[in-house]
C-alpha cells in the first residue's frame, strides 16, 4: 500500500473547512476560495465513496480510509503549486481520522502520523446549525452533535488552530471570513 504523501512546501495559508456531514462545508469553501481569489481542494473522499457507492452500493470501509487520505494529501500537494495567498481544503486528513474513528472505533497509525504533521493555520469548525440534506454518503442525521463533539476534541487532541463557524446562508459565509481575518489578518 502506498503511504500518506508528506504536505509539499507552501508559502501561504492553509484553511481546512472541518465539519460533520451536511453542514454546508463544500458550498463554503467553494465560495470562500472565490472570494479570496485562490486555489480550492477539493473533497477526495466524496468522488471516492460516491463512485464505490454508484458501483457496490456500499459505503466506506476500514480499508478505504487510507486511499481516501493519499488522494486527499495528492490533492492538496498539487494546489500549492497555483495557490495564492490562501489555500482552501474542502477536508484534510484530521476530518478522515475522525470518521474513522466515529465508524470504526481506531485508526492507522498512518493516519494519526499523517494529522500529527500536517501544519494548517486556521481549521474553520462548522457548527450543524443549518438543515440536513441527504444523499447517498450521508447516514448519521440523528447523531450530528456526538459528531460535532468529536471534530472538536480532536482539534484539542491534535492541537490544532480553529474558529468555529456558526450562521445561515450569507451570514455563514461573513462569519467565515471574519474569522479568517482575525485569525490569519
Amino acid at each position: 500500500m502506498e503511504k500518506i504523501p508528506q504536505q509539499a512546501a507552501y508559502s501561504g495559508k492553509r484553511i481546512v473547512l472541518y465539519e460533520p456531514e451536511s453542514t454546508g462545508k463544500s458550498t463554503l469553501s467553494r465560495k470562500l476560495a472565490q472570494h479570496y481569489n485562490t486555489a480550492l481542494i477539493e473533497e477526495y473522499a466524496r468522488e471516492y465513496l460516491q463512485d464505490k457507492f454508484n458501483r457496490t452500493k456500499e459505503i466506506c470501509s476500514y480499508n478505504d480510509i487510507l486511499p481516501i487520505a493519499i488522494g486527499q494529501r495528492i490533492l492538496e500537494n498539487n494546489a500549492v503549486i497555483t495557490a495564492g495567498e490562501y489555500l482552501f481544503c474542502d477536508t484534510d486528513v484530521l476530518e478522515t481520522y475522525v470518521y474513522c474513528v466515529a465508524y470504526f472505533n481506531e485508526a492507522p497509525q498512518e493516519l494519526i502520523n499523517a494529522v500529527q504533521e500536517s501544519s494548517y493555520e486556521l481549521y474553520l469548525l462548522l457548527e450543524v446549525d443549518i438543515p440536513w440534506t441527504p444523499d447517498d454518503l450521508r447516514d448519521r442525521p440523528e447523531r450530528r452533535e456526538e459528531m460535532y463533539e468529536l471534530f472538536l476534541a480532536a482539534l484539542h487532541k491534535f492541537n490544532k488552530p480553529y474558529r468555529i463557524v456558526n450562521g445561515l446562508h450569507d451570514q455563514r459565509f461573513f462569519n467565515a471570513i471574519k474569522a479568517i481575518e482575525e485569525e490569519l489578518i
